[in-house]
Parts: C-alpha cells; sequence; structure tokens
C-alpha cells in the first residue's frame, strides 16, 4: 500500500496497513527550524541550513531523507508566497537567535531593535511598519497589532478588509498546477492543499501580518469583544471572505484538481487550556453557516477532504463542527479540559477524522524521557487509531529545545506499533 492510498483509507474511516504519520506537511504539523537542524545533525544527516518555508513560526522545510527515515505520508502543497507577503523564492543565508543556520526568502527584510528583537517588514518593505518581532532569545514571531484605535461609526468591512480577501492571480494558480503535478508525478505521498481562506478569524491573520497598512478592527481584544458588541461587522467580514473564499475554490480546483486528497482550510483557534474561548451560540451564528457553505462546495465540486484546525479545549463545538461538514480535526489537544482521547474516539470516532493527539507536546515531548513519550505514543496510537480515521502526529508543531532523543524515540514507537 502507498502512503497516499493509506492516507486516503485513514481519512474514510477505513483501517489502512499501518497507521499514516505526518511531519510538516501543514503549518499546524511542523518542526521548528532550530529543532529540525539538531535532529539532522543527531541522525547524522547532511546538517546545512534548514529552509524555512513558513517564518512566522519559523518552521523548517521537511526534505525527502527525513520523510523516508521516519515513514512519514503526507507532504504540503505550499502557497508561493508566505505570512509575511513574501515569495518563497531566491533563498538567503542567515541565523536565527540561536545561531541556527537557516534559509530565508530573499525578500525578507528585518531589522534588530534597541530590545534585541527582531523586526520583520510585512512584503520584505521597509517603508512599512514592521508587522511582526521576533523577541530577543525567541523562536518564533509574534503580530504587531499595528491598526490603532477605530471608530465605531465608521466600521465599513470591505474597506477595512477587502485588501486581505483578494482573488488569486494567475501566476499562483499557475504555480500551484505545476507543483501540484511534481508532487502527484513524483511521488507517492499523500498530499495537503495549504489553502486556509477559509480561516475566518483567525488570529494569526486578523492583525494583518502581510499588509503594509492594515485597517479596522485588528486588536485581538478588540476582534473577540467585536463579536458581542459588532456581530453585524463580523458578519460583514467574513460575507466578504466566504466570497473571495469560493472564487478561489473555483481557481484551485482547476489548478490541483483531485491530486490533493485533503485541503487546509482553515487554522482559527476557538480553544483554550480550560475550555472554548467562544460559545456555541456564537459559533452557530457567526461561524458556522460560513463554514458550512465552504464545506458544502468542497464536498460538491472535489473528491478532498476538509481540514480545520483548532488548538485548545473544543469539546463544546466538535458537534458543531462536525454538523458544518468538517472532515479532519487538528490538533486533537488531549491536555485541554473535556479532550480526552478515549471520550473522543468512543463518541465522535466514526464522524470525523482525527489528525493529531499522537502526543503532549505541552509536557510529556519537551520536558520528559524517551521512555515517557514512547509510552504516551503507543497509548494515543492504540486509542485513536483504532478502526481507522487517524492520522498520527504531534499535537501542533514540535518547538524550539524540544529533545532530539524523545523525537527519535516518537518515531521508534510508531514503528513498533506499526509493526
Amino acid at each position: 500500500m502507498t502512503s497516499r492510498q493509506r492516507v486516503v483509507d485513514a481519512i474514510n474511516h477505513r483501517k489502512p496497513d499501518r497507521v499514516p504519520v505526518d511531519l510538516g506537511s501543514t503549518g499546524q504539523t511542523g518542526i521548528s527550524a532550530s529543532t529540525l537542524y539538531r535532529l539532522r545533525k543527531a541522525l547524522n544527516m547532511d546538517s546545512g541550513p534548514i529552509k524555512v518555508h513558513e517564518p512566522f513560526q519559523m518552521l523548517g522545510e521537511v526534505d525527502k531523507e527525513l520523510v523516508r527515515a521516519f515513514n512519514v505520508d503526507i507532504i504540503g502543497l505550499w502557497s508561493p508566497t508566505n505570512m509575511l507577503g513574501i515569495k518563497n523564492e531566491n533563498w538567503k543565508p542567515w541565523q536565527m537567535p540561536d545561531g541556527t543556520p537557516v534559509l530565508m526568502a530573499q525578500g525578507f527584510e528585518y531589522d534588530v531593535g534597541d530590545d534585541g528583537s527582531i523586526y520583520a517588514y510585512p512584503q520584505g518593505d521597509r517603508t512599512a511598519m514592521p508587522s511582526v518581532r521576533l523577541p530577543k532569545g525567541g523562536f518564533f514571531f509574534d503580530n504587531i497589532e499595528r491598526s490603532g484605535d477605530f471608530d465605531e461609526d465608521d466600521l465599513d468591512a470591505e474597506r477595512d478588509f477587502g485588501e486581505s480577501f483578494q482573488v488569486m492571480d494567475d501566476e499562483t494558480a499557475n504555480y500551484l498546477e505545476k507543483e501540484s503535478i511534481r508532487l502527484f508525478e513524483e511521488t507517492d505521498l499523500a498530499i495537503v492543499g495549504n489553502w486556509g481562506g477559509g480561516g475566518f478569524g483567525d488570529v494569526a491573520l486578523i492583525p494583518g501580518p502581510s499588509l503594509k497598512n492594515p485597517r479596522g478592527i485588528r486588536k485581538i481584544e478588540d476582534w473577540l469583544v467585536a463579536h458581542i458588541l459588532y456581530p453585524d461587522y463580523i458578519m460583514e467580514v467574513f460575507e466578504l471572505q466566504a466570497e473571495s473564499a469560493l472564487k478561489n475554490l473555483e481557481i484551485y480546483k482547476q489548478a490541483v484538481g483531485n491530486r490533493i486528497q485533503v485541503i487546509n482550510v482553515s487554522g482559527t483557534d476557538f480553544g483554550t487550556q480550560n475550555g472554548a474561548f467562544i460559545s456555541p451560540e456564537v459559533f452557530r451564528k457567526l461561524y458556522k453557516p460560513f463554514y458550512r457553505k465552504i464545506n458544502d462546495w468542497i464536498h460538491k465540486n472535489t473528491e478532498w477532504k476538509t481540514f480545520y484546525h483548532s488548538c485548545g479545549s473544543i469539546i463544546s463545538l466538535l458537534d458543531d463542527l462536525i454538523d458544518s461538514g468538517v472532515d479532519i480535526i487538528n490538533p486533537v489537544q488531549c491536555s485541554a479540559y473535556g479532550m480526552d482521547p478515549e471520550v473522543l474516539k468512543q463518541k465522535y470516532g466514526d464522524k470525523i477524522v482525527f489528525w493529531g493527539g499522537g502526543v503532549d507536546t505541552q509536557k510529556i515531548l519537551p520536558f520528559g524521557t524517551p521512555e515517557d513519550v514512547q509510552t504516551q505514543v503507543k497509548e494515543r496510537l492504540k486509542t485513536f487509531s483504532a478502526g481507522g480515521g487517524y492520522v498520527f502526529c504531534t499535537i501542533h508543531n514540535i518547538v524550539a529545545k524540544t529533545p532530539v532523543e524523545n523525537i527519535i524515540a516518537m518515531f521508534d514507537a510508531i514503528r513498533e506499533f506499526n509493526d
């Protein structure tokens, strides 16, 4: 059975020959460039600079050698432009604050502030204000809120967010077509299309890291409060986004066809450690109609399965997510309230695919022993893989400073379970 067939079986709730594994196919299942560099050295692989294809989180590109070493089954089809609005091309050497040698896109422009933080510019344009900040000693960027105060009597969704929801240009569509053909023909891996255009209210994107002059309600606190104070404005923003998203889905489909098996629709977080930060009532009113619209189009017009990411405790929203047509949920944060693996599998295992939950990246993977890691990985594999409907990966990205011996132990445990 090829990797592609294996994943297709799993996401259609059939039991494959072994549990499929993901590492690096999306911006939510990746690995810190710093950790990736150390991992490659530990495995006696080429320890040259790591290509950072997602600079916001400083995620490293998982190459063919690592895919083979760890029996990874999935690869990502990425947009040619990253979260900072910069084309991923013409790579140049750079050094992370911890000394890790990396390659950044040629358009990546930054300054070092008096506080030692690194400030990067949207679209590589130094005439604009920096849009993101990597704190001194840090390993990933945070958004800089630049929009300032807003006038509640002068809210205009199209004026404020129109620039965020553009229709895909021919150059991008042509790139996706060629790259999807290459991945489909040169590998037997399952392919995830990293689209993300259905990420309504994604707090990583609301501040506008790729925009030179973001307008409207862009501060995260203001944005969340606006769900209650200005719900009509939120609806207008989402209607604008949905209109653009449906146009882009048609272009995306024409470009990649059914060469992809999964489409990464949304990275919008709804959960915290102790519960969702949005009520089911607000979700049903503001989000669910648009989720259903996007998912219905995908299911009607393609063979793709829809991939949605939300950190934290989302147990209170799972029924509505499933009812809106979500096929796959990630990262399955089992350490959050109500997200017990056995309960999730028993109640929802035949209704939604779990893509994640493989090991706790808050405590066990970064701070446990290799034995702790292997024990939890095998327990999670046993629970989630029963009857299919499961793809293994860590709970969100593997972060910096994670011991490489624990990562190796994780993949050893997967191999032992699958054998």
